[in-house]
């Protein structure tokens, strides 16, 4: 029986930050991961592995529709399935191994195996059990999928199996217009697939700012994305190694289906906590699966803490390192601190999509006065070089104050450049001192800047 100050379950972008942060504060720290390799479902099978196929499947497009146009001339590159999947799992690795060395750089141990509390102050993992003065759930989200639909990792896949597939197919529906299926959903139709995508909902990206919506689903349509909105999905059926997907239209209740070799089921995760035994020590649950804690990540048990898709909130990796971070310094006796206003959101297809802070529809809702100062790609010169003109950035500032309120941008690099308006926004800062600030020419940022400038006396290349 080893003794900790504290012990973090779970090895994703929330665990190791956590883990890591403990330890730089002088805590003696271990993690429990029961995977091969540490990172968690962001490292394994999330984030990092399709950022990697969506690059390469970038390339792929660039090759066959732009390279000509540069003087580029050549026969177009073959897809090596294999090879880039070989490609995704090197990425995978080389960052996996990363936090490795991290945590032996700051002397983590790497409890090997599935963590539970069988009571307070006390992780089992295996046939051990370590004392810990503090104990982090950080267990993640595993996918949701619906009744009547039944994953199989082959035919009807979850994001890990679309992730894996043998091959590519030559038709796939994705069920649910979220992140996660637009971004796979973008892959495979680079790679050839014929991609449809069934949303329950009458706008793809729920939550997001409506024009943003309205616009990225004109460009993934022309991409050759087909939708299908307004539809319920009733179930899946599979035979001989395709899929029926049968769903009914909610505006009319007509029913209807669509054949494809592969189905991804991309309709939102829910926290995996199962194994833990919170129950028995106490730790409260809310009505959707995830711990309750108070506003300094403490669950109902003394002790315990927990954070990242285990809680509330957005499931996203970098939410996760922030509570990890902010809970580390709690359990260290200092102030942790996230500010859940200023977390941004991306998408990362191309375009990229990107936000941060209010929409309009939630600032009509409020009944709070506003402005927004909107500047398109069009006008950016550096966008118009690389083929990249779609998109606008959309910036909101307060009518009275011009203080910045949120800002939404459709565009090349979207996800790099909103995080500009997050900085500002974490100083309070107006449109115009973003407006004010020298860009860079010719840089994307640019078009920021003139979406700032909009919302003053006008963007000067609008």
């Amino acid at each position: 029986m080893a003794d900790y100050d504290v012990i973090v379950i779970g090895g994703g972008p929330g665990g190791y930050v956590c883990a890591i942060r403990c330890a730089q504060l002088g805590l003696k720290t271990a993690c429990v991961e029961g995977r091969d390799s540490l990172g968690g479902t962001c490292l394994n099978v999330g984030c990092i592995p399709s950022k990697a196929l969506l690059h390469a499947t970038h390339q792929l497009h660039e090759a066959e529709h732009n390279f000509a146009k540069m003087g580029l001339k050549g026969k177009s590159p073959s897809v090596d399935w294999k090879q880039m999947l070989t490609y995704k799992q090197e990425v995978i690795d080389g960052n996996t191994k990363g936090i490795e060395f991290l945590f032996k750089k700051n002397k983590i141990d790497w409890l090997k195996g599935w963590g539970s509390i069988p009571e307070a102050g006390k992780v089992k993992v295996g046939e051990d059990v370590h004392n810990a003065k503090s104990i982090v759930i950080a267990t993640g989200s595993e996918p949701s999928s619906l009744p009547g639909i039944e994953i199989d990792e082959k035919t009807v896949v979850t994001s890990t199996g679309a992730l894996s597939l043998n091959k590519i197919p030559k038709s796939m529906v994705v069920i649910g217009a979220g992140v996660i299926g637009l971004e796979m959903g973008s892959v495979y139709a680079r790679l050839g697939a014929d991609v449809t995508v069934v949303e329950y909902l009458d706008a793809i990206t729920p939550g997001m700012d409506g024009e943003v919506s309205k616009n990225f689903q004109k460009i993934l349509s022309k991409q050759g994305l087909k939708f299908v909105m307004g539809a319920a999905v009733q179930g899946v059926d599979v035979k001989n190694s395709k899929a029926t997907v049968n769903y009914q239209l909610r505006k009319d209740e007509s029913n209807a289906s669509i054949e494809a070799e592969t189905v991804l089921v991309a309709t939102g995760r829910k926290p995996y906590t199962d194994g833990l035994g919170l129950e028995g020590v106490g730790v409260e649950m809310l009505p959707r699966g995830q711990v309750k804690t108070d506003a300094h990540w403490q669950t109902s048990a003394k002790g315990i803490y927990a954070i990242g898709d285990a809680v509330t909130g957005p499931m996203l990796a970098h939410k996760a390192e922030d509570e990890g971070m902010a809970v580390a310094e709690v359990i260290a006796g200092k102030h942790g601190h996230v500010n859940y206003e200023v977390i941004p959101s991306v998408i990362y297809t191309t375009p990229e999509v990107a936000s941060v802070g209010q929409t309009e529809e939630a600032l009509k809702q409020d009944g709070r006065a506003y402005k927004v100062g909107k500047f398109s790609f069009m006008g950016n010169g550096r966008a118009k070089a690389v083929f990249q003109s779609d998109g606008f950035v959309k910036l909101i500032a307060d009518k009275e104050t011009d203080r910045i309120l949120g800002c939404h941008i459709i565009g090349p690099g979207a996800g790099d450049l909103i995080h500009e308006i997050c900085v500002a926004m974490e100083f309070g800062a107006s449109a115009q001192d973003v407006a004010l600030t020298c860009h860079a020419h010719p840089t994307f940022s640019e078009a920021v800047r003139e979406a700032a400038l909009a919302c003053g006396d006008g963007a000067i290349h609008a």
